[in-house]
């Protein structure tokens, strides 16, 4: 079973709970399901993405006529252009805010500079730094620690089933907007894509289940959605919106939500997907025009601007490939060097964190003060520059973003690395990209950028407070990317600006694994369609050297919370085991016509969410498996108290005593407990007809399936339960239940510690057989998790 509870055995129940193969072990599976969200331990469920086909669900779908199958269909598409235009409005507002927040601090600093008060500027560039930080990272921890991070892990697993609690709430979407843009405005080495992911994520959510009653914002006329199925749907179209509004790259964001997020996919979610972007892309267009003629603000004009910087035509002969491959390999070693490094600071935070809210507050302000003493301090060791004649702006920029910051220097000259460190994250990316500028930048400056990048984003993503890792692995690839290009100088024909470019490239494919989505979002971002070829081959060299060390980011980041993540493919050992192997026990059951008290019983003693229903005598000659019921679908039961005084068939009566509605999917934290039901000991005598309410139709597999065919089966089809029944009749028609635990490594080897040596054993050669693979001498699949010898 899924979740470990005491066991429920009665004299009438003996028969149907004996286990079919007494001869293997069955244990009760004792490893626990639960994850790190906010660095606080909770309890992890699944959602029921199959729908539960019972008399009352095909029922509602008989009555309905052409007018109603027309009005959900619309009302899909609706809710569709509703995500897109409120990601879109939450992220035009993020980056207002931050580019005019961040923008005064710098201005009121750059002032300070100007008049050689030198300490009050670092005093007043700290100071406000930290007061961000605080700020964030107190809203986070006491509203809502799920809105602490990226979110695209914590979104990742909802779309593969996990359902953990509070991370597509209202409370997390509020903090999530207003963290992110109070952390990235702290100058901390933070971005807004994966905080925007999130938010779309949140947004779609809400809409899915009709607003939030907890707070008094529901809409009945949105309420058309009753299942966790529908409302995944939109929380992809929610995450494809979020990349679409953060880097104003609407392809991008479809591909991105297809290649990374979602775990299934078909046409129609395709279109919606892309429907929803455009929508994003559109009003974000709309809403740009409005700040290029001056009305949002002084440093208004940024961030979801295209980065639009090499839109000049590119040219590169074959001279320039072994360049580009040599960054591809370069860029998957820092990757997974990154990724593994990211990893161990997460543990290490998350064992400071379980110690209280203080000490999650007192890491996000250390960090605050060691970026800020880094960022202020590092200019001060790079020499000035003479301010080229030919500059495309005014040099050196004063009271406003620009490439060529003045910090200390004197008139005529500017600091290079202060242009790159005082000024947005998505200023500093344009300054790296920007063309024409192969002498702006000194050697020793992208060096020092390089490592201080590097260093503080991997510091600053875990701490309690939204912080996404997009815009810091760009600004950091683009740094190497350019020195790189700076090293090579006159010996290739492509500028700086264009090393930068494939160097974010390359360090994105190493972290983040991502090949096609990447690619089109680069491309979105540069405007320039002639990098295509380039992009592609450093993505795939980046990928494949970065796949022989670790897995993506967001897959560790997912194992470091604990959630309950199905991979796409099955490990070796899989292929070894049957589901006998690991299916645990004692089975609980449910009799068609069941009594009251036996159904309270297992509700209370156990933590399962779904239990087999077996016909018997007089229902039947022997027993047999009729369905499968649901938790919730038994505690709707017992609130409406249409008992029966005799175990007789409901029959028809079930449509007049219930209706469709009874047993909808209520919306999120709207959970109704076995604990809140009261009744008296007259109606714990009664009983229940099941037959109705029971899905007559569920998932089952043999009891000899391999293990690895069943993991594919489950994660495709989305499921929470997968019945096992014998392939040999017997006294038991169903063996047990598979869920989403019985297919975790740990609950496997826990079972089997032989698998482990076996394990290790096939891992050793990994190395080897991804260089055969690489040089087209055999036909292993390369996948995240190490290379397998079949395809």
């Amino acid at each position: 079973m899924s979740e470990d509870a005491p066991p429920f055995q009665t004299q009438d129940h003996d028969s149907l709970t004996i286990p079919l193969l007494s001869h293997q072990q069955r244990s009760i599976n004792s490893t626990s399901q639960v994850a790190i969200v906010g660095a606080n331990v909770c309890p992890i469920e699944s959602l029921d993405y199959e729908i539960a086909e019972n008399d009352f669900f095909k029922q509602d779908w008989r009555a309905r006529g052409k007018v109603q199958i027309f009005q959900y269909i619309f009302m899909k598409w609706l809710l569709c252009f509703l995500i897109g235009g409120f990601v879109s409005l939450a992220g035009f507002f993020n980056n207002l805010a931050v580019e005019n927040i961040a923008g005064v601090k710098f201005v009121i600093t750059s002032n300070m500079m100007l008049s050689q008060r030198y300490w009050m500027a670092f005093l007043v560039f700290s100071l406000s730094n930290l007061a961000l930080t605080l700020f964030a990272a107190i809203i986070t921890a006491f509203i809502s620690p799920a809105a602490a991070g990226s979110g695209i892990p914590e979104v990742k697993a909802y779309l593969n089933g996990v359902d953990a609690p509070g991370i597509l709430s209202i409370r997390t979407l509020i903090v999530k907007i207003v963290g992110s843009i109070a952390a990235v405005s702290s100058s901390l080495l933070v971005g807004k894509a994966g905080p925007m992911v999130h938010t779309g994520s949140c947004i779609a959510a809400l809409f899915g289940q009709g607003g939030s009653r907890r707070y008094g914002l529901t809409w009945k006329w949105l309420r058309f959605f009753k299942n966790d199925r529908d409302r995944r749907d939109l929380v992809t179209c929610g995450s494809a919106a979020g990349i679409a509004a953060a880097f104003r790259a609407p392809v991008g964001g479809v591909l991105f939500a297809l290649e990374e997020m979602a775990s299934w996919w078909r046409s129609a979610l395709l279109w919606r997907a892309f429907f929803t972007t455009a929508v994003v892309a559109i009003i974000l267009r709309a809403l740009i025009d409005v700040c290029l003629s001056g009305k949002c603000g002084l440093f208004g004009k940024g961030g979801l601007i295209m980065f639009d910087v090499y839109s000049a035509n590119v040219s590169y002969h074959l001279a320039d490939v072994p360049p580009v491959l040599a960054l591809g390999v370069i860029g998957g070693i820092l990757g997974s060097f990154y990724n593994f490094l990211l990893v161990k600071v997460l543990k290490v935070y998350n064992l400071v964190n379980e110690k209280g809210t203080f000490y999650k507050i007192f890491i996000a302000c250390t960090i605050s003060i060691f970026t800020s003493c880094l960022l202020f301090g590092l200019p001060w060791l790079v020499s000035c520059q003479s301010c080229p004649s030919d500059a495309s702006e005014d040099c050196p920029t004063i009271g406003r973003s620009g490439n060529y910051k003045k910090f200390q220097c004197p008139p005529g000259h500017y600091n290079d690395l202060a242009s790159l460190i005082f000024n947005t994250n998505d200023d500093a990316i344009r300054n790296l990209f920007s063309k024409n500028t192969d002498s702006e930048f000194q050697l020793s400056t992208m060096l020092i950028f390089f490592v201080t990048c590097f260093i503080l984003s991997i510091f600053s993503y875990g701490i309690v407070a939204p912080a996404g890792l997009f815009v810091p692995v760009i600004v950091t690839g683009a740094s190497y990317g350019r020195f790189i290009g700076m090293l090579i100088g006159s010996w290739g024909n492509l500028s700086h600006g264009l090393y930068a470019v494939l160097g974010a490239a390359s360090f994105l494919g190493g972290s983040m694994r991502m090949t096609v989505s990447l690619c089109v979002i680069i491309l979105e971002l540069t405007n320039n369609l002639l990098l295509l070829p380039l992009i592609m081959v450093v993505l795939l060299v980046s990928k494949t050297v970065a796949d022989a060390f670790n897995g993506n980011v967001y897959d560790l980041i997912m194992k470091v919370k604990g959630f309950p993540y199905l991979e796409t493919h099955a490990e070796p050992y899989m292929r070894q085991l049957t589901v006998a192997d690991v299916v645990s026990g004692p089975l609980q059951l449910c009799h068609g016509i069941e009594k009251v008290g036996n159904i309270v019983h297992i509700l209370k003693t156990t933590m399962h969410h779904g239990f087999p229903v077996i016909d018997e005598s007089p229902h039947s000659e022997s027993p047999v498996l009729y369905g499968l019921i649901l938790r919730a679908h038994l505690i709707a039961l017992l609130k409406k108290k249409a008992f029966l005084c005799t175990p007789v068939q409901l029959g028809a009566d079930a449509f007049r005593h219930f209706s469709s509605d009874d047993f909808a999917k209520k919306g999120l934290g709207n959970v109704d407990k076995i604990e809140d039901i009261e009744l008296t000991d007259e109606e714990m005598e009664m009983f229940l007809d099941l037959h109705p309410f029971t899905n007559a139709s569920p998932y089952t597999v043999v009891d000899t399936m391999s293990l690895a065919k069943a993991l594919i089966l489950f994660r495709e089809v989305g499921l929470r339960h997968l019945l096992v029944i014998p392939k040999i009749s017997s006294r038991a028609p169903v063996v047990g239940i598979l869920t989403r635990h019985d297919f975790m490594p740990e609950h496997i080897l826990g079972l089997h510690p032989s698998l482990v040596r076996s394990r290790w054993k096939r891992l050793r050669f990994q190395f080897p057989l991804l260089l055969q693979n690489i040089l087209g001498g055999g036909s292993h699949s390369v996948v995240a998790n190490g290379v397998y010898p079949w395809n």
